[in-house]
């Protein structure tokens, strides 16, 4: 795993968690990211690394090595802040507790299959963007 890059697992079944993944790589100019789907063995390594229960967080996961892990709500506010420009915006979601944010960032999640559908196995990403996945 490279040391400069932020990891985002993410759920490789999951239809939304796909077109997440598809809009952050088109927007990570400057490269920041690299993915991994918590049902490959290197997403469940990480995910035992930090002693991270994916029953109680199933969804999205950025790992910033040797700094932090941040979950749920926390973690996309934390990966939009990350594109610059407009989206530093973002911030202002901050000033609302996580508790708060988490209960319709878990509302989301706990429907997603239902709202946009899932596959019967992970993404397998395209030879141009196979550098930028881990495992």
């Amino acid at each position: 795993m490279e040391k400069d890059k932020k990891v985002i697992l993410f759920d490789g079944v999951c239809n939304l968690c796909n077109n997440s993944v598809q809009f952050i790589i088109k927007r990570d100019r400057k490269d920041v990211f690299r993915y991994a789907a918590l049902q490959s063995e290197i997403g469940k390594e990480l995910l035992a690394e930090r002693n991270i229960d994916t029953s109680k967080v199933d969804s999205i996961i950025l790992i910033e090595p040797g700094v932090a892990f941040y979950t749920k709500s926390d973690a996309a506010l934390e990966i939009g802040r990350s594109f610059g420009g407009a989206w530093t915006m973002l911030a202002v979601f901050n000033l609302i507790p996580s508790s708060l944010r988490n209960i319709v960032y878990d509302f989301v999640a706990k429907n997603r299959y239902r709202w946009f559908g899932r596959k019967d196995a992970c993404m397998i990403p395209t030879p141009d963007l196979k550098a930028k996945f881990l495992g």
